[in-house]
């Protein structure tokens, strides 16, 4: 069972500075668009190679535009013996709509 969080959630959690890592896995087109704050891009298709440079210490927050690709991932990363991994419900897309930052990506 991936866990989920919803935008809100994880804006109160970044308020009150909780360290979490953010990983943007949309394609080098989509991440022109903004990106969360703080956020680091890894294109879906390199979470198996870059698999180990991901942090086992702290919750790690997967989005794409929807929520439908980074919970395929958080389901793959917990195929390979992750339990800290949090799917965005919604992406970047319920994130946007609720009028949370994004800045520029890069």
């Amino acid at each position: 069972m991936v866990k989920e969080i919803n935008s809100q959630e994880l804006q109160s959690r970044l308020a009150a500075n909780e360290e979490l890592y953010l990983l943007d896995i949309r394609s080098e087109a989509e991440v022109v668009a903004g990106v969360l704050p703080n956020s680091t891009h890894l294109p879906m298709h390199l979470i198996p190679l870059k698999i180990a440079e991901l942090s086992a210490d702290k919750d790690i927050v997967l989005y794409c535009r929807s929520g439908a690709r980074s919970y395929h991932a958080c389901q793959y990363l917990m195929q390979q013996g992750f339990d800290n991994v949090i799917n965005l419900r919604g992406g970047i897309i319920d994130w946007a709509r609720h009028g949370y930052q994004l800045v520029a990506y890069g």
